[in-house]
């Protein structure tokens, strides 16, 4: 079969992660088996099909660089893919394990290992996108099954996607759901994040935890001053700025601002005290 008539190929790659991206791809259920019948996935270890050296039209990955080899295993698949896309927060923006960024990994790995010189750690974890070329990014956490449908059929009609980054609150207004920020005084993130999960926490009335990564313009300043306002503590602010997505910006920088002044008023009280 000639590259003209051939089905489309495509991969799906893992990093570290918690496989909750594969996951979200495999529950589309019936639409994920139309897709098998008009492309062939080559690579997708969660579903049964193993061959990480293939060359393919879209390599979906999730996870983040955190090991050495890591880092080499992304750059071979990079160079074998046409598009590649990164799925879920953890290769977008490092996910919750990027929170070690902020401490000495090194300490954590010895004080968890008794030979903690076997383990291939990097001291940071990293979004894809620091290592290599990325054409597509959708977040979430996890990421949505029904976005990554979407794509796959835009890329092989050979267009970029829109992808709405539009703040969670448009979504809630589309969806009727009750502000909790304003109803409940929830501590709610939906003003700076991306939507994408259809405001699913606010619509069960919980406040938004920003998985989807931050919305276009988001003014994550505004915001951790509004909740610093309503009387929670600056540390927690920050906490809710590191977190599923802290290592995108604008939350680390916003995060690392809050997180200083923690450390300043501790020092402030210390020379006091």
């Amino acid at each position: 079969m000639t590259t003209a008539t051939r089905r489309p190929r495509i991969a799906v790659h893992k990093f570290s992660s918690c496989d909750g991206c594969q996951l979200a791809f495999l529950n589309l259920g019936e639409p994920l088996l139309a897709l098998a019948e008009t492309v062939d996935i080559l690579h997708f270890a969660e579903a049964g099909p193993i061959d990480e050296e293939a060359e393919v039209d879209i390599a979906f990955v999730e996870g983040s660089v955190a090991t050495s080899q890591d880092a080499a295993r992304l750059h071979g698949i990079r160079q074998r893919s046409r598009y590649l896309v990164t799925i879920g927060a953890c290769a977008t923006a490092g996910g919750i394990q990027a929170l070690r960024n902020l401490h000495d990994a090194d300490e954590w790995v010895s004080g968890v290992y008794a030979q903690p010189e076997h383990i291939d750690l990097l001291a940071d974890s990293t979004p894809i996108a620091e290592s290599v070329k990325v054409d597509l990014e959708l977040w979430g956490c996890p990421v949505s099954g029904e976005q990554v449908l979407g794509a796959t059929k835009s890329l092989l009609a050979g267009h970029l996607p829109r992808v709405d980054h539009s703040a969670v609150c448009m979504e809630c207004k589309r969806q009727q759901a009750v502000c909790v920020m304003v109803a409940k005084g929830q501590p709610c993130m939906g003003p700076v994040t991306s939507t994408g999960c259809g405001a699913i926490c606010p619509r069960w009335q919980r406040d938004c935890y920003a998985c989807y990564g931050p919305a276009v313009q988001a003014n994550v300043s505004a915001l951790a001053t509004h909740l610093a306002d309503t009387g929670m503590p600056a540390d927690e602010v920050a906490r809710r700025l590191l977190f599923i997505n802290g290592h995108a910006e604008p939350f680390r920088r916003e995060g690392l601002d809050w997180q200083a002044r923690v450390i300043t008023r501790q020092g402030s009280e210390e020379e006091q005290g």
